[in-house]
Order: structure tokens, then sequence, then C-alpha cells
């Protein structure tokens, strides 16, 4: 009898569960609702319906049909009294005229809990418009800052000003199914930048860009990054690290499943000479291919663009836990494989293993090379690992 009473008590709140779960959010629709037109500016209608669904409890909506709107820089906020979603179908063009921003992104999303952004939409930056015109730091095309338990799906981030999507201080957060793209020439269009988060998700995504695909700042911790395709642009990087005061430990960063094409760099963690102290550990690079990448694996902890830094004092930042296995493909350098670790303190504890990098070019085969590291070398190795030079 009793056992038949728990039995029915769990699938009353089985039903409960699902009921609850499977209940239809509140949908507020800039366009039927709010009064947004086609081809026309739709902040107002966006940003009053954001504001509605954000102080809604059980669930909410916001929908962006699909069509082409103009937007102006947005600020959507939290907290929100419940789980909130902006699906946007269409596709929302931001301002050529820099004179329209007053804060460095377009469309920020700040302190939101349980957020969903999707909908297949697209989000042009109009980038074109500004690129090589203007110095200084330009607008963001989207910016999250302390979201947290959240997914972001689906949406296209195209011809950003600069970064595509910023994360900062966020948790728990997944992205997955991106399209971000500008051509390989557009300046400091990192496709994601991530500082100082935990628990980031990047799956199954596209990237091709200026800059970086996707590149990490200080702070990170257990972040993944799977099944993503970058090119054009400059790979994927860890830093760079230890130019500013008070940067916090990146630790437990794993690159999985990859594709890189005709890209500047592959798979690379940079940190700056004269920098100050710091530790980077416990990241793996696994299941890598590559094609026509220039330094596809680096460590490079000499970084020094265009003689910003010191570069004869060496680095201050801890590298340790690193691996690179069954990375393979073709390189479009001579030294396919480049390990510059720091004379002050040396890199520990890094694995090599089953590395396959062709190299075609007329001055001979693929070479590797190595400095202030002595790492564990397994399976095949082509280059042969670690020339000295």
């Amino acid at each position: 009898m009793g056992l038949k009473l728990n039995i029915a008590t769990l699938l009353v709140l089985l039903i409960f569960t699902t009921s609850a779960a499977n209940a239809q959010p509140t949908v507020f629709n800039v366009v039927k609702k709010y009064g947004g037109k086609v081809n026309e500016d739709i902040t107002l209608p966006l940003t009053n319906a954001w504001k509605d669904a954000c102080a809604t409890q059980g669930g909410s909506k916001v929908v962006v049909p699909a069509g082409t709107y103009r937007l102006g820089p947005v600020q959507l906020n939290g907290p929100c009294k419940s789980p909130i979603e902006l699906k946007v179908r269409g596709t929302l063009q931001a301002p050529g005229d820099l004179s329209f921003f007053k804060w460095g992104s377009w469309v920020s999303f700040l302190r939101v809990d349980q957020l969903t952004l999707s909908g297949n939409g697209t989000f042009d930056g109009q980038g074109k418009s500004v690129w090589g015109k203007y110095g200084g730091a330009l607008p963001i095309n989207i910016r999250f800052d302390f979201i947290t338990n959240s997914i972001i799906r689906g949406i296209t981030s195209l011809d950003s000003k600069q970064f595509h999507l910023h994360v900062f201080a966020c948790k728990n957060v997944t992205l997955l199914h991106l399209n971000i793209r500008a051509p390989g020439d557009s300046p400091n269009t990192d496709g994601i930048h991530m500082g100082r988060s935990t628990r980031i998700r990047i799956i199954d995504s596209k990237i091709g860009t200026g800059d970086d695909c996707i590149s990490l700042g200080d702070g990170n911790q257990d972040i993944l990054i799977q099944k993503v395709t970058c090119g054009p642009g400059h790979g994927i990087s860890i830093g760079s690290l230890g130019r500013y005061e008070n940067e916090e430990p990146v630790v437990g960063v794993k690159v999985l499943d990859c594709k890189l094409r005709n890209t500047m760099n592959g798979v690379r963690i940079k940190t700056w000479p004269a920098s100050l102290s710091g530790i980077a550990s416990d990241m793996h690079f696994e299941n890598i291919y590559m094609k026509n990448v220039s330094n596809p694996i680096i460590i490079d902890q000499v970084y020094c663009p265009w003689n910003q830094c010191k570069a004869q004092i060496p680095s201050k930042i801890k590298i340790s836990k690193v691996s690179f296995k069954n990375i393979r493909g073709t390189s479009q350098t001579k030294e396919a494989v480049k390990l510059l670790c720091s004379k002050a303190i040396p890199c520990e504890n890094v694995e090599i293993s089953d590395i396959d990098l062709a190299y075609q070019g007329s001055d001979g085969p693929a070479t590797s090379q190595c400095t202030n590291v002595n790492p564990t070398i397994l399976g095949r190795q082509n280059p042969p690992a670690c020339t000295l030079k």
C-alpha cells in the first residue's frame, strides 16, 4: 500500500513537473504588440518589450519576427522575475554612424539568469562602415556580462565593428550552433572573447573573422570548446596573459574535435614578456584538424606585437599541465610546432602526442622548436618533436 502510494505520488509529481516545463511563456511580440515595423527602427519597441517581459512571472519570450529592422544600441538588463527568451527571427542592423553609440557595445545583456537567445536571426554590425577609418575601441556586437545558467543558440553575428561576442563574468552558459562571419582582413573582430567566466561551453559553431576565432583572457575556468570550425581568422587562443595587474588564473580549458582552415595560427597560448605573475594550467587540445594553418601548435611566451614591451625580460606566467594530442593536417609554415616558454619560469608537464602536420614548401619538411620546456613525447611525431636550435 505504501509502495503504491509512493509510486502514485511520484507520478503526480512527474506530471506536474512535465506540465510546468511545458508551460507556455508569455509572448511579447515587438511587431504585433509594440508597434515595430519592418525596415524601420525598433529600438524603443524592443526595449519596452524586454522591460515588460523581464517583469513577468512564469516565463516570457520576446519575439522579433522575420524581416529586416534597424536597431540602435540597447541594454537588456536583469535581473528578471523568471526565465526569459529573446527570439530573433529577422535581421537586426546596427547604426553605421558611431555617434549613436554612448557605450562600448551594440546589444548588451547584463545580470540575467536563465536567458535564452535564439531564433536563427542575424545581428548585422555594419562593420564595413568603420573598419580602418577610426582609431580606438569600436562597439562590440553582442555583450554578455554576469549572465548565468543560460543558452545562446542558433544566431548569426555578421560584420561586427569590433568583437562579435564578448562574455564576461558569466557562469554556466552554453553557446551552440552559432554562425559568426566577417572578412579575414576585418580588424580586431574576435569571434568570441571570454574573460573571468566559469563553465562556458562553445559547441558546434562556425567562426570566420579577422582576428581570433575564440580568445580567452584571464580568469576563465572550466571552458569547453568542441566541434568549432574556424577560418579565416587567427585561430583559437588562450591569452594574451600577463599584461595587466590583478589578472586571475586560467585553469581548465579543453579544445576538442575542432577544424581550422587557412588561419594565421592554430591552437595557441600566448603571454607577454616582462609580465606580471600569473598562472595558466590544465589546458588540453585534442583531435584537431588543420588545413593550411600557419603556426599550427604554439606556446608563445615572448608575445610582443608591434614592440609594445621589453621582449628581453622573460614572462612570469607559469604554464603547466598542457597537452596537444592527435593534431593533424597541413601547415603553411615550416616550423609547425613551436613551444617557446619562459626562461624565468619554464613550462611544466607538457605532452605532445600523435602529431602529423605536413609542410609542402620547397625548403624542406616541417620542423619543430622547443625552448625552456621538456615535453613528454608520445606516438607519431611529424615533424620530429622539439628540434633544438
